[in-house]
């Protein structure tokens, strides 16, 4: 073969292999150019991971209403759009203050809104302000007419009809169905009444509000009445909100904090009946004013727990809080993960869940110990814990009690002898008996002695 041909081909060979690597400059290219220019950490309302999303779908969908774009327009939500306009209708004919200024509000916020929302969002500018507005004045105007009852009407169904209040809580706590909180913030503030005496802090409204459907007694007292010292331009929005003031008490979270600079060792400990078998006793304590559910302790062979009431929501709000947690990287402390990988530790059987709603530590309200077993054993499922627990300490002390022998002797002692009142009776029995047995041997004895010294 001529050299010239021998060029020609190896030229034809180049741009042959140029070509693919082109393509993919192109493809990679557009990937690049796709990308938001919005920093991740202005994403603050997500969507739940699949990972999370695929073992319990329904509990982050909306069954009644939605609030933001993830759910709008969804068919089986439609119909709780005119109530949506009923209460926007309600406000202004209290407020007096014309639509336009409530949309152009809305318009001002709308960018700075619309960067809070992971991935791509299907409303135009026009659609994501209408809904803006009108999610927006419905939380307000909710949350208003729980506190004030005289802002209710005599034809508000969500107000007359027992069950509808719950659900829209429950729709509204869910980590999907949020709106940014400065747009809450600008519409409570367009429409507050500083003139009726019966106000209060918008941000104690929202806690009472959520109050009702949190496991256990919701936020702690404490923090409820301190609440107004929260800087609002820090929170993002109502699930933000409330899991910064659904904590546990200030003397467990300043042991976690003393306790996280070491990072001892720590292992799971057994189930509720394996640990009694070495003694461990549970006891139900009562909430006070700076405690939480979240406060569990383990004193002298005692585990002091909250009761925890599970009904119909509990699922969907734990799974949603246990979301948010799993979704943010600026939180240190995990602890609506951390309790839930604690129940998932004590229950494992519908053995271990009647051995605690027994004690009173659970309030099942679903009906079948079964369910409560395999309902907390699956809020764990894909979940993934932090470098540090909250109840590290509680389960070393657990398992540091479960190794002494003497303590799983005397916990059979009181399981084989003393676990009913007719075998400690019997016990009691047996033990005069053997005095009486012992007592003729010793007169015996003594009567011989007697007996010998007198011959």
């Amino acid at each position: 073969m001529s050299s010239s041909n021998r060029n020609g081909s190896l030229q034809a060979n180049q741009d042959m292999a140029s070509e693919p690597a082109d393509i993919v400059l192109d493809l990679v290219g557009q990937k690049l150019r796709r990308l938001t220019a919005t920093p991740s950490d202005q994403f603050n309302i997500f969507k739940v991971p699949a990972v999370l999303r695929k073992l319990n779908e329904k509990a982050y969908e909306p069954e009644m209403l939605a609030i933001g774009p993830y759910h709008h327009g969804k068919e089986q939500l439609l119909a709780f759009e005119e109530h949506k306009t009923r209460y926007l209708r309600k406000l202004l004919e209290r407020t007096r203050i014309p639509l336009s200024d409530y949309v152009m509000a809305m318009r001002a916020l709308e960018e700075r809104a619309r960067k809070c929302y992971g991935g791509s969002i299907s409303l135009n500018r026009d659609e994501f302000v209408q809904m803006m507005l009108l999610d927006g004045c419905f939380i307000v105007e909710v949350l208003r007419k729980f506190r004030l009852k005289h802002l209710r009407g005599d034809d508000d169904p969500n107000f007359k009809l027992g069950w509808m209040l719950p659900s829209i809580a429950r729709d509204m706590i869910l980590l999907e169905n949020q709106l940014p909180f400065f747009v809450i913030w600008k519409l409570f503030i367009m429409t507050d009444m500083p003139s009726d005496s019966r106000n209060e802090s918008f941000l104690l409204m929202i806690l009472r509000f959520f109050n009702g459907i949190l496991p256990g007694k919701g936020c702690r007292r404490d923090i409820v009445y301190q609440v107004d010292v929260y800087p609002i331009n820090e929170i993002k929005h109502l699930v933000h909100l409330i899991h910064e003031n659904w904590l546990p008490s200030p003397a467990g979270i300043e042991a976690y904090r003393n306790n996280a600079t070491n990072n001892s060792y720590w292992s799971f400990i057994g189930s509720a009946t394996e640990i009694r078998q070495a003694g461990i006793r549970f006891r139900k304590v009562e909430v006070l004013k700076d405690d939480s559910l979240f406060d569990i302790k383990f004193e002298n062979g005692v585990m002091k727990m909250p009761s925890l009431e599970i009904g119909d929501a509990t699922e969907t709000v734990l799974q949603n809080f246990i979301a948010y947690e799993q979704c943010s990287q600026d939180l240190n402390l995990k602890h609506v993960i951390d309790y839930v990988e604690f129940l998932n530790c004590l229950i494992n059987s519908s053995k271990d869940a009647e051995l605690l709603r027994r004690r009173g530590i659970i309030e099942n309200l679903l009906g079948d110990d079964e369910v409560i077993a395999t309902l907390l054993n699956k809020l764990c499922d894909g979940v993934v814990l932090g470098e540090k627990f909250y109840y590290r300490e509680v389960f070393n002390k657990v398992i540091l009690h479960c190794s002494r022998r003497r303590n799983k002797w005397m916990a059979k002692l009181r399981h084989n002898y003393f676990n009913t009142p007719w075998a400690i009776i019997s016990v009691l029995a047996a033990l005069f008996l053997l005095l009486l047995t012992l007592q003729q041997a010793l007169f015996a004895v003594l009567s011989y002695y007697q007996q010998a010294q007198s011959h």
